[in-house]
């Protein structure tokens, strides 16, 4: 079996200046997921890792560059799945953790629930050791910059991502050499959220879903849109319906916009090692690697 992992850096209008970062930024990720992999390494340890190192690169709104909530303050969600158990961990609304997607693998690992969230994911977090940082350690002074000047939540869906200060999601999805699946999603949520609102991203099978009878998909977009159509299980359910990675993403993708004028992305990698990176926002930053190649862009690919 042919090791692949896919990440992506969110789906949203990314600014110029933050494009090339962007895209360095998804291609390490996808190094170091990729080097656990040649290593050896299972497809679960491989999609933490980059996930990781998207949480610690402040260009995107994972843990360091997080975005603000309506009171200053940062909220983090996470999820990490592994396909072939279906075991899944996810964290939401936790405060000064600067890896969520660790603690989330933690919560899979760890206890008996799938999910931890605001203060006994925190509490949960202390009792694990897991070390806390400062919120001013994991916010940058371009994100305090945009939050004053963005203190009002927009409440439109297109507004929202096609506007340059909508941040968004890190994500990643892998396929080891012993044919299992996971997927990994990290997010500091939308810039001026109320306190306490969580998105898709650590719903399982909304902000991700992995399966090795089927794939791994993670999403990145507008989290109510991706909640109400569950994207990541959409993606799933076409794919077990016989359609390609691609297909399937793009029919998701294309009902989510129509039925609830949602825009966002997905990756996708299926159990053969076909692997997708689609979205219908501007911009979406993502990279691949596989068999020792790597490729990284703000475009579409299949």
């Amino acid at each position: 079996m042919s090791a692949v992992i896919v990440v992506h850096g969110g789906a949203w209008a990314i600014p110029d200046e933050l494009a090339q970062a962007s895209v360095d930024g998804v291609k390490s990720a996808a190094c170091q997921g990729f080097s656990v992999l040649k290593g050896g390494g299972s497809a679960l340890d491989a999609v933490e890792a980059a996930v990781r190192m998207m949480e610690d690169n402040t260009v995107f709104n994972a843990g360091h560059g997080a975005t603000l909530n309506n009171n200053g303050d940062v909220e983090l969600d996470a999820i990490i799945m592994d396909g072939k158990t279906l075991a899944c961990g996810a964290v939401s609304s936790v405060k000064n953790i600067a890896n969520p997607v660790s603690l989330a693998r933690a919560v899979m690992d760890k206890t008996s629930h799938v999910m931890l969230t605001g203060s006994g994911a925190n509490q949960f977090a202390e009792s694990m050791g897991v070390e806390t940082v400062p919120t001013d350690a994991l916010v940058t002074e371009y994100e305090r910059k945009e939050w004053e000047k963005h203190k009002t939540y927009v409440n439109g869906v297109m507004e929202d991502f096609n506007a340059q200060w909508a941040h968004d999601t890190v994500g990643a999805v892998a396929l080891d050499c012993t044919g299992n699946v996971a997927c990994a999603t990290s997010t500091g949520g939308i810039r001026n959220k109320k306190i306490g609102r969580v998105g898709d991203s650590p719903v399982i099978g909304s902000g991700g879903y992995a399966d090795n009878f089927s794939g791994a998909v993670s999403c990145t977009g507008h989290g109510e849109s991706i909640l109400k159509v569950t994207l990541a299980r959409l993606i799933v359910s076409h794919i077990e319906q016989g359609k390609s990675v691609s297909d399937a993403s793009q029919l998701s993708l294309q009902y989510m916009g129509e039925r609830v004028h949602g825009a966002g992305g997905s990756i996708v990698v299926s159990p053969s090692g076909q692997w997708a990176a689609t979205f219908t926002t501007e911009r979406m930053a993502w990279a691949a690697a596989q068999q020792d190649e790597l490729c990284g862009k703000n475009t579409s690919a299949t």
